[in-house]
C-alpha cells in the first residue's frame, strides 16, 4: 500500500508542477510531512540540503530521498527502499516527460497567441508563489514555527541564537543579491558560519 501511495504521490506532484525543481518543494513537503507524515519537518529540512549538494535536478533529487526515507521510516529493509527511490523518481518525472513529448512542439509553435502568452505569464506567477511557500515553509520549520503567524514566538526562547541565524540569512540574501557574488562561496560562508556560531 505504501508503494502504490507513494506513486500516486509523486505522480501528481509531478503533473502539477511547474517552474522547475524549487516550486515542486513545497508540494513535496506538504505531501510526505503534512499530509502522509512519512517524514518529519526536521528530517525533511536535512533531505532538502542533501538534495541540494547532490549533483541533479533538486526536485528528482527530493523525491528520490523522500522515497527512500519514507520506506525506511516504515520499517521496510533497505532494498525495499532503494525501489521506493526508484518509484518516486520514475513518478515525479513521468508526467512531465510525457507533455514535454506530446505537447512542447505545440506549444513552441503557438508561443506568440494571446491566450498561450497569458496562460504562461500566470504559470510563471504561480511558480513565485510557490518558491515563496517552500523558502517560507523552510524558514518556519528552522525556527521552529507551526505556522508563521508564530513568529512572535522567535524571540521568547533563545534570542542571541535567533538573531544570530537571522544575521547569517541577512547577509547571505544581501550577498546573493548582487551579480558578481558566487554562489559556492556563500554556500561554504554560511557553513563556515554555522559551524562557529551553532
Amino acid at each position: 500500500m505504501l508503494f502504490l501511495q507513494l506513486f500516486v504521490t509523486f505522480l501528481l506532484i509531478g503533473a502539477f508542477t511547474f517552474g522547475g525543481g524549487y516550486s515542486m518543494i513545497a508540494l513535496i513537503q506538504n505531501e510526505v510531512v503534512d499530509h502522509h507524515h512519512w517524514i518529519g519537518a526536521a528530517e525533511f529540512t536535512d533531505l532538502l540540503a542533501v538534495s541540494q549538494m547532490t549533483p541533479g535536478p533538486i526536485g528528482i533529487n527530493t523525491a528520490t530521498y523522500a522515497g527512500y526515507t519514507a520506506v525506511l521510516s516504515a520499517g521496510y529493509p533497505q532494498w525495499a527502499a532503494v525501489g521506493g527511490a526508484l518509484l518516486a523518481s520514475l513518478a515525479v518525472v513521468a508526467v512531465p516527460v510525457v507533455l514535454v513529448v506530446s505537447v512542447g512542439r505545440w506549444l513552441a509553435a503557438h508561443r506568440t497567441v494571446a491566450a498561450v502568452g497569458s496562460a504562461m505569464h500566470t504559470l510563471r506567477l504561480a511558480v513565485v508563489g510557490l518558491v515563496a511557500a517552500a523558502a517560507l515553509s523552510l524558514f518556519c520549520t528552522e525556527f521552529g514555527l507551526q505556522r508563521p503567524a508564530d513568529v512572535a514566538t522567535l524571540f521568547d526562547a533563545d534570542l542571541r541564537s535567533t538573531l544570530l541565524r537571522l544575521a547569517i540569512f541577512a547577509v547571505v540574501f544581501a550577498l546573493s543579491l548582487r551579480r558578481r557574488s558566487n554562489p559556492i562561496l556563500l554556500i561554504l560562508l554560511a557553513a563556515v558560519a554555522g559551524v562557529v556560531f551553532f
